[in-house]
């Protein structure tokens, strides 16, 4: 039976792939939060791995709060890279096939067309430097894996931009959303699917890959698409604004072209509209 290990697994995509482990009976999935394997201490990494074996990790955890990894750039590193690092020389050592999430702010949002994963990164923010220096560390010490940078994630769980509109929607705030960044809103039920997929497929063509939904929109788009499919909020004011001020300098066009995935292990695009109001029927 192949033995499958998901850290971080009480976060958002954590939880929709335990929704999505339960149509791969013949499989063996350990759901790891961080009291089971903290990442700012490799100790307890290893003494989680002197007792169990694996064959695939999938690695969900991350500090992903953009705007407070500028203020706390050691913390960021500390999880994003160095954990990482120390998570990858274990996976190593044991001959297991990593699978890890990385983002599209490892790049500077200055590209007209969509970045390849062939492209050159320069993250703006200490998130996204976080995030390369961690790819960085898996590709110089663990053969065996495979990166996939994703773009603005939600789900019907934990703190996500949809959560947000409908959190915000239900107080009765007016809604003024930027237009200032385009990128693709992605269901983590979807990358879900296709982590899975690959560890279906057995494939051994390592690397990076890029996975988003198709399509491209911004923020404002966004909430606007999200008070759309939901028919019960299109009397919710929204207003769309050229600037809305963060700590962090956010990339202004982070759209990724995902021909590579879809080559390599028959992944079907899925338009990010159709996607959201897929995930929205669940919650009407």
């Amino acid at each position: 039976m192949i033995k499958v290990l998901i850290t971080g697994s009480n976060g958002q995509l954590g939880r929709c792939l335990r929704d999505a482990s339960e149509m791969y009976q013949e499989y063996s999935f350990t759901f790891a939060t961080r009291k089971e394997i903290d990442f700012t201490d490799k100790g307890s990494m290893e003494e989680h791995f002197r007792s169990n074996a694996y064959d695939y990790c999938i690695n969900c955890a991350a500090y992903t709060h953009v705007d407070q990894a500028e203020k706390e750039p050691e913390k960021a590193f500390q999880i994003n890279a160095e954990g990482v690092k120390a998570f990858a020389e274990i996976c190593a050592e044991r001959n297991i096939t990593l699978l890890h999430i990385s983002t599209d702010y490892v790049f500077d949002g200055q590209h007209k067309e969509a970045y390849t994963e062939a492209d050159a990164t320069q993250p703006i923010n200490v998130y996204g430097a976080s995030k390369l220096k961690g790819e960085q560390y898996i590709q110089a010490l663990c053969e065996k894996h495979f990166i996939l940078r994703t773009s603005w994630l939600y789900s019907l769980y934990e703190h996500n931009f949809l959560n947000t509109i409908l959190k915000h929607v239900a107080l009765g705030t007016d809604l003024k959303i930027t237009t200032e960044q385009t990128g693709t809103p992605t269901n983590a039920n979807d990358l879900a699917a296709v982590l899975l997929k690959i560890i279906e497929v057995k494939s051994n063509a390592y690397g990076i890959y890029h996975f988003s939904n198709e399509g491209a929109a911004t923020w404002y788009d966004f909430a606007k698409e999200i008070l759309e499919v939901s028919p019960q909020l299109k009397q919710a004011k929204l207003a769309s604004i050229n600037h809305y001020p963060t700590f962090a300098k956010r990339p202004e066009r982070s759209v990724m072209n995902c021909k590579k995935i879809k080559e390599a292990f028959g992944v079907e695009g899925v338009d990010w509209k159709d996607s959201l109001k897929n995930l929205v029927k669940n919650i009407n």
